[in-house]
């Protein structure tokens, strides 16, 4: 069953609500705040990346804010550790029985901040979370709230007292946004709305998290074409025979894929995905995912830059996509 066109308009518009509720505090940076709102649609779990006081926190708090829902932080350093993410069973003196107290992961949306600070052994401790939507502490399995949302940060260019992530920890997250500098004139725009107090402070939610779910499922009602589908397993599929790549993307980064052009479709108000809906993310979704070779950096061939190549070489369908 197809989505259809009011309901593909509902997703358009509460999508927009949100991306302007965002932009309310982030100034420019529009296409990022629409990669968040993929990620939320597709319930998948988003890291953004970029260099100190660009911000990636503000941005992760301004989408957690306009989410009706808990939210959590988490604030990543060497001594954190995994019952301080998870929970932890305690003993009640009062009851005189072991309780469960849970960490702050039991929540609707989590924020991450410097998720590379943390160390390999608490950073595990978010890989049944983020993967299968539960935790377990002591043999005692908890399922986490829905919808559930990790946003974590990281600096990419502090190596001294970080971590970097494994590929199974970078794997889980959907998607990798990049903020970058601002343009002159945003940056004084940030200047003038920051000047007299903080615009997140009265930021208020402009979606349910209930809202969200029934969003969600809509969006998995997007007409993919076979050709479509087709396009973007071959895209996934020439990273693993890529010369310069030594780890190509995996089948999650190509259910990913698929995933979030329905997202950015039913964002942009289409009821089917376009071969452009995955060209546009192919960088977000599966750069990250990748393991350059040795030679290909000292050449200066990022992940991302072999994915556009990737993108530019493989055919694209000419058929017009639209619903049977």
């Amino acid at each position: 069953m197809d989505i259809g066109k009011e309901a593909s308009q509902a997703v358009k518009e509460a999508a927009a609500r949100l991306i302007d509720n965002v932009s309310r505090v982030i100034v420019g940076k529009r296409e990022a705040i629409e990669l968040m709102m993929v990620a939320l649609l597709c319930e998948g779990h988003a890291l953004i990346e970029d260099v100190p006081g660009t911000g990636k926190t503000m941005l992760a708090k301004a989408v957690a804010r306009s989410l009706g829902g808990t939210f959590k932080r988490i604030q990543a350093t060497p001594d954190l550790l995994p019952s301080d993410v998870c929970g932890i069973h305690y003993f009640n003196q009062k009851t005189q029985e072991f309780e469960f107290r849970p960490g702050p992961i039991m929540a609707n949306v989590v924020l991450v901040d410097e998720i590379n600070r943390a160390t390999p052994r608490t950073q595990s401790s978010l890989l049944e979370c983020m993967q299968e939507q539960q935790v377990t502490v002591d043999l005692e399995t908890v399922t986490l709230p829905r919808p559930f949302l990790v946003i974590a940060t990281q600096n990419p260019v502090e190596l001294e007292g970080t971590f970097p992530l494994p590929e199974a920890q970078l794997d889980r997250f959907l998607l990798r946004v990049n903020l970058g500098y601002p343009t002159e004139n945003e940056e004084d725009a940030i200047l003038a709305r920051f000047q007299q107090e903080n615009p997140l402070d009265d930021l208020a939610s402009v979606v349910t998290a209930g809202e969200l779910l029934e969003l969600q499922k809509l969006c998995r009602q997007v007409y993919v074409d076979d050709s479509v589908r087709s396009y973007a397993v071959a895209i996934s599929r020439a990273t693993r025979g890529h010369d310069g790549i030594k780890l190509g993307a995996s089948p999650r980064a190509s259910l990913g894929l698929h995933l979030a052009s329905q997202s950015l479709a039913a964002i942009r108000g289409r009821d089917y995905v376009l071969p452009d809906d995955v060209k546009y993310l192919a960088v977000p979704v599966i750069a990250h995912r990748l393991i350059p070779r040795a030679e290909a950096r000292l050449r200066g061939h990022s992940a991302e830059k072999m994915v556009r190549e990737i993108v530019a070489t493989v055919p694209v369908p000419v058929e017009e996509t639209t619903r049977p």
